[in-house]
């Protein structure tokens, strides 16, 4: 069943998506020919009005043909004022980038609707909820001590996790003299303030360096918060989804960026990796699936944009070229522009691609 749900997903990102091209030229009055799932060869197809409606055999995208792409092409008169370049600059924008911008209104819609139903540890205190045998804290620290302050400095954040792990830097920053060896003690000691049995106390307590952590360590844990749900109001909800994005955008940009980093270029997906780890997310749970079809759908849009042909983003470039000069560009300079594009999208195609394989039959994507 997960084989198929994430089959469907696929499928849905990519008629969406076409479906943001279809809409467009329809709502801007171009002709368009053919509306596809997926590439040719033709598996089956029905016409409606002018428009063919279509399965391709090869399951790597979708296309939608509008009349007059090739801005050579000499069409006959009745057709002609609806082709693609018959039309003006703004429209052929708008139609090219409704195809990226239908991504990412379904990305943030699944972001917006999980938003409500985000968990998150609160507490209203940072409480210690065990001290290890034989580490630092033991005769300093006691269960149920709340800790006021690490070095005179509070823990900073919004929530629980933030705060904890502000004080865990705090004292991680305590290391030992010279190269740390296990075991080693913090030169200088780490000062807690703690609330016990109603009195504040002061503690002095050196770390010690854990080789298998690599950490230096006190030896206690937090009294673990609450979880709870957020219930944002719809504003929140929506900023939250808006941040979501803007970190998924920066880590998307920051791959691309560092393709000639070997190990940037090992983090890299292709259409089987994205397939198989989201079937994986739908056996784990809905969320996850649901979170990371949003990712995709986001990373699709970011990808489509680049400014080279085939992309979505090369049309778009071109477009604005001819506004700017005041006269339409050559096809066949669009064309020799458009191996640079076509370049790029074999290259991210064949990394993905060796990297996919790699993991399917090595230790696999490991979601979980």
């Amino acid at each position: 069943m997960s084989w198929f749900l994430a089959f469907v997903g696929f499928a849905a990102l990519v008629i969406l998506h076409e479906l943001g091209h279809f809409l467009a030229a329809k709502a801007t009055g171009m002709r368009v020919e053919k509306f596809f799932l997926f590439f040719p060869p033709k598996l089956v197809s029905i016409k409606r009005g002018e428009t063919e409606y279509g399965i391709g055999a090869i399951p790597a995208g979708g296309f939608v043909k509008i009349t007059g792409m090739n801005p050579d092409e000499v069409l006959p008169p009745d057709i002609a004022h609806r082709g693609y370049y018959h039309q003006p600059v703004w429209k052929r924008i708008v139609v090219i980038a409704a195809g990226p911008a239908m991504n990412v209104l379904v990305a943030f819609l699944i972001l917006f609707a999980l938003a409500f139903g985000v968990k998150e540890a609160v507490g209203t205190s940072l409480k210690v909820g065990s001290v290890q045998p034989a580490s630092p804290a033991v005769g300093k620290l006691q269960p149920g001590d709340r800790i006021l302050s690490v070095d005179g400095i509070a823990g900073k954040g919004d929530t629980f996790d933030e705060r904890a792990e502000d004080l865990r830097e705090r004292i991680q920053s305590h290391s030992c003299p010279g190269e740390p060896t296990d075991g080693c003690a913090a030169e200088i000691p780490v000062v807690m303030e703690v609330s016990r049995a109603g009195s504040e106390q002061t503690l002095r307590i050196k770390p010690r360096y854990d080789a298998a952590s690599d950490r230096n360590l006190i030896g206690f844990s937090f009294e673990p918060g609450r979880v709870v749900p957020v219930d944002p109001t719809i504003p929140e909800a929506a900023v939250r989804s808006v941040e979501f994005m803007g970190t998924v955008t920066g880590a998307t940009l920051t791959a691309i960026s560092r393709l000639f980093d070997a190990e940037q270029r090992k983090q890299i997906s292709g259409v089987v990796g994205s397939y198989e780890v989201t079937r994986q997310a739908i056996e784990f749970d809905a969320r996850t699936a649901l979170t990371l079809l949003a990712v995709i759908s986001l990373s699709l849009a970011i990808i489509n944009l680049f400014p080279f042909l085939p992309l979505d983003g090369g049309h778009i470039f071109w477009s604005l070229v001819e506004k700017v000069r005041g006269r339409p560009v050559s096809y066949r300079v669009m064309e020799r522009a458009g191996v640079v594009g076509f370049a790029l999208v074999l290259v991210l195609f064949v990394i993905g691609l060796t990297n996919d394989i790699g993991r399917l039959t090595g230790e696999g994507f490991n979601l979980r």
